[in-house]
């Protein structure tokens, strides 16, 4: 009679440890966005270029006042760029306090990964670095790779698109 009640208290603890991730299609890949980082969803729409940033640094958007910036995902993770589609999004997420978005190819669904289902990269040869991997897990037939969404901004990219900020809501305010 212990035992079923232990099973259950310990389904309860894994259970309360799952995190969630929402999955997004990225080149006939499956990746997994950490669902506490992910603050909103948006259909692609334009951004302002902004001279002198990495290839893969769009440029920023304006979310309800608040200078966003924009990287491609597939520039970051050094694949091919793809014409946007309808199905392509931009999701932004929260890193460190600070709002910036990624553009996708399309999102998904969102599923829930215990701890123990988490396995880590094998170093072979994946077409994304595994710096920015968390690690890998099964939903169904389908493997996903999880982002460490903290490592896709580098601190001295942070610091360079800061440095520009000002002067691009100061041209917005102008204009």
């Amino acid at each position: 009679m212990n035992q079923p009640a232990s099973s259950a208290i310990a389904s309860e603890t894994e259970a309360a440890v799952a995190a969630q991730y929402l999955t997004v299609n990225l080149a006939d890949e499956e990746y997994g966005v950490d669902i506490l980082a992910v603050r909103e969803i948006r259909g692609w729409t334009p951004v302002t270029r902004i001279p002198q940033t990495p290839h893969y640094v769009l440029g920023v958007l304006n979310m309800r006042g608040a200078i966003v910036p924009v990287l491609d995902l597939r520039l970051r993770f050094g694949l091919i760029r793809e014409e946007y589609t309808a199905t392509t999004v931009t999701v932004i997420v929260t890193v460190a306090g600070r709002n910036f978005g990624v553009v996708v190819d399309a999102v998904s669904d969102v599923v829930e990964v215990a701890p123990s289902e988490i396995r880590p990269v094998p170093d072979m040869g994946t077409a994304v670095e595994t710096e920015y991997l968390k690690g890998l897990t099964s939903v169904g037939e389908r493997m996903v790779l999880l982002l460490d969404v903290d490592k896709l901004l580098q601190p001295q990219d942070a610091q360079m698109l800061e440095a520009a900020l000002p002067s691009v809501s100061d041209v917005k305010a102008v204009a």
